[in-house]
């Protein structure tokens, strides 16, 4: 158990402290008394369990602390974090919410691109996974709109169309890209 991945544990298990923080704020909201000390604890932990992000990847590289282990919880470790926020978000009873065609757009891209890739590998064991840069923008967009939905930030559903847009951008890409993938499998068999 490298640092890299006890770092990426840790980021996991913030996610349900973010959830229980988040919740409670929008019950707060609800019955008139949001206590404000929640909203900022969830903002707080959203922040740290994002760096570790970051710290994860920058102990694995330059402490050489790659593992097979790190390789498939990193991503498991991103993607819940996003997911579970944009989920929480459009759930929860903030002033400003995530509206829930958010949540299901982003749902279902990654939930087409994880089947695709399922397709592809089951057909092809070299399957070759390369991060689209618009999937790397739709991913920055997501924070940004995470940021601005926490912060509860005035015209927060600008950001929700930014991001909206560079998610169904890249997911057509990433089809794109495994539809070729695809027939060059059905040539080469």
């Amino acid at each position: 158990m490298t640092l890299a991945n006890q770092i990426t544990i840790t980021r996991i298990l913030l996610i349900p402290v973010f959830v229980l923080f988040a919740v409670y704020y929008g019950r707060g909201i609800e019955t008139g008394e949001p206590q404000e000390w929640q909203r900022w604890a969830a903002i707080l932990t959203f922040l740290v369990a994002s760096a570790s992000d970051g710290i994860d990847g920058w102990v694995a590289r330059n402490w050489k602390q790659r593992s097979r282990l790190g390789a498939i919880l990193d991503p498991i470790a991103d993607k819940g974090l996003l997911l579970t926020a944009i989920i929480t978000l459009s759930l929860c009873k903030w002033t400003y919410a995530f509206p829930i065609w958010f949540a299901v757009l982003v749902i279902a891209r990654d939930a087409i691109i994880l089947v695709g890739y399922a397709v592809l590998f089951h057909l092809d064991q070299k399957l070759e996974v390369r991060v689209a840069f618009t999937g790397k923008l739709a991913t920055a967009a997501q924070m940004v709109a995470i940021a601005w939905i926490m912060l509860q930030l005035p015209d927060h559903l600008i950001s929700v169309y930014v991001a909206g847009f560079f998610t169904l951008a890249s997911g057509a890409i990433y089809v794109s890209r495994g539809i070729r993938q695809l027939r060059h499998h059905e040539q080469t068999h």
